[in-house]
């Protein structure tokens, strides 16, 4: 007989899912950025709104909040200035955008090795600095990516109008 899956396999499923892996409910955060160019990714709809670009940051930095929260390691920093809605580099290029897309992904790989490690029975705990669980801030961190993913599903759409 086949054992159930521990809630934290389950999680770690979960945040990988929303990230990079194949779902049925589409694109997954890091699909969505596949093969876009610097242009696509400074566009905006209109003057105050987010681009791709400023999302991708948005998404490493929650990654980077997170794994602190799980870690309660109040010495971590993210290794760009700034917090929550960062700035776009001053002169977007290629490689700058390569650069920040890697920071994402990095920052994927270093909550998924905290989530990993997280003791089971703190998963019912209140997350630190946070009024959410743990298990319910991981579980939130994989929302973010699918709605995030959804948001640059529209914006690719809409430059193409």
């Amino acid at each position: 007989m086949a054992r159930e899956p521990s809630l934290t396999a389950l999680l770690l499923a979960l945040a990988d899912q929303a990230f990079d892996r194949r779902a049925w409910h589409g694109t997954p955060l890091a699909g969505a950025l596949r093969g876009l160019s610097v242009a696509e990714a400074v566009w905006r709809p209109r003057r105050g709104r987010h681009n791709i670009w400023e999302i991708v940051l948005h998404a490493a930095y929650w990654k980077f909040v997170v794994r602190r929260r799980l870690t309660r390691d109040g010495d971590a920093h993210f290794p760009r200035q700034g917090s929550n809605w960062l700035a776009v580099p001053p002169r977007p290029d290629a490689r700058g955008w390569k650069q920040d897309v890697a920071l994402l992904r990095e920052q994927h790989r270093l909550l998924r090795q905290a989530i990993a490690r997280f003791p089971p029975a703190q998963l019912s705990a209140r997350a630190w600095r946070s009024r959410w669980t743990n298990a319910a801030t991981i579980f939130g961190i994989a929302s973010h990516d699918l709605y995030h993913a959804g948001q640059i599903q529209l914006l690719k759409r809409l430059q193409k109008r």
